[in-house]
């Protein structure tokens, strides 16, 4: 399963880090409503799933969807961090997710 977010296709979404791997990616967190998925935050990690489950954003992850809360990952072996971080703000310019602004 595969959503696309941008012109990235992500692995997911899953309501669980359950089926998320500790490899190098970008993440995004959707609130899956009314049989949409809405963006609500994106990052980077070099280890996704602990980055997810650790979070500091997750309560506004929380406060922000009425939902259910779901995670997909767009995997980046190829990329250093700067290549991720290159992704994740292509796509908060492009969605502008409401978790994560400073």
């Amino acid at each position: 399963m595969s959503i696309a977010v941008g012109n990235y296709s992500f692995e997911g979404p899953y309501t669980s880090t359950d089926k998320l791997e500790n490899k190098s990616g970008v993440y995004a967190i959707h609130c899956y409503l009314d049989g949409k998925y809405y963006l609500i935050d994106i990052g980077e990690s070099s280890e996704v799933k602990n980055r997810v489950e650790n979070h500091d954003r997750k309560e506004c992850w929380g406060k922000n969807c009425k939902g259910t809360l779901t995670v997909s990952v767009y995997y980046t072996p190829g990329l250093q961090q700067q290549g991720r971080i290159n992704v994740e703000q292509e796509l908060r310019q492009q969605y502008d997710p409401i978790c994560g602004k400073k």
